[in-house]
């Protein structure tokens, strides 16, 4: 009698258990997630990668534009503010004068505006997936650090030209553009929102940043602010950063200590109330987009 054998079955592994992720809506005014968005910090590179994809994507010039843009803005500035108004540049040949304000306020005012504007360009990704939206602000400042080195390099070279060295102080440029950093994030963390719910704003940040430029030392010293104007001239916080950059980088003359404490100041502020507004208006962003 034939015995028939009896087939074994295969024990399959037991399947690895998937994380899941609870959302829910934070309570409190200050109760974000960063270590979310640390999780998530290869999202904030690609995001910060993309912008400069399509930045210079299909562009001729390529990552020259970071160049020529400031450029043409120094060489219009030169020409009519360095030789025809003949604005004085405290002992400085104008072209680095003026440079060395132009780079930190290129850097603010396009940090500022793609913050402000994030939410609504990337709003199909808000729709769809779970990430901290805190990484698009934080990606929006990121990525112009990248067109701010390379006019970086373009300007020491032109003050080697001009004969000018670095001096010591340029240890304190780091703080200095941290503070234009943290300015920029702080204004996107507002008007990011508030952008949502009033899409006219990104109509009125052209206007509004042509303005502040002029408001701030970019092609005129502080010198020329009249003494019983200064101490409301310096509540703008791009002025601490300026002048600050300037002094850090010529090392001519004090830096406005008044107007560098009124930007810190103004900058946390700005920081830790900006957050806690984004934190409130985050869990409706998805549907207000």
């Amino acid at each position: 009698m034939t015995t028939l054998a009896t087939p074994e079955v295969a024990t399959l592994p037991a399947a690895a258990p998937r994380e899941v992720i609870e959302i829910r809506p934070s309570k409190g005014l200050l109760r974000l997630d960063f270590g979310a968005v640390w999780k998530y910090r290869e999202l904030l590179y690609f995001l910060v990668w993309r912008e400069l994809k399509i930045r210079y994507k299909q562009a001729v010039l390529g990552a020259a534009w970071a160049v020529v843009q400031p450029v043409l803005a120094l060489a219009i500035f030169t020409v009519i503010f360095g030789m025809f108004a003949r604005i004085p540049s405290n002992g400085v040949p104008y072209p680095v004068f003026a440079f060395a304000a132009l780079l930190p306020w290129t850097y603010f005012s396009e940090a500022f505006r793609r913050a402000s504007v994030g939410l609504l360009d990337d709003s199909e990704l808000i729709r769809k997936i779970y990430f901290p939206r805190l990484v698009l602000p934080l990606s929006a400042v990121i990525a112009p650090l990248v067109d701010f080195a390379i006019s970086f390099v373009l300007l020491i070279g032109m003050m080697l030209y001009y004969g000018i060295v670095p001096t010591a102080n340029i240890v304190y440029l780091p703080l200095f553009m941290l503070l234009a950093i943290g300015l920029a994030l702080g204004m996107g963390l507002w008007l990011g929102p508030l952008n949502v719910r009033f899409r006219d704003i990104k109509h009125i940040l052209p206007f509004l940043l042509q303005i502040w430029m002029y408001a701030c030392p970019v092609v005129y010293p502080i010198t020329m602010v009249p003494d019983k104007w200064k101490l409301l001239y310096s509540l703008n916080p791009m002025v601490g950063v300026i002048e600050g950059f300037r002094w850090a980088l010529i090392g001519r003359g004090e830096p406005e200590y008044g107007a560098i404490a009124i930007g810190v100041g103004f900058v946390v502020v700005l920081v830790i109330t900006g957050l806690a507004y984004f934190n409130r208006a985050e869990k409706s962003f998805a549907d207000r987009i």
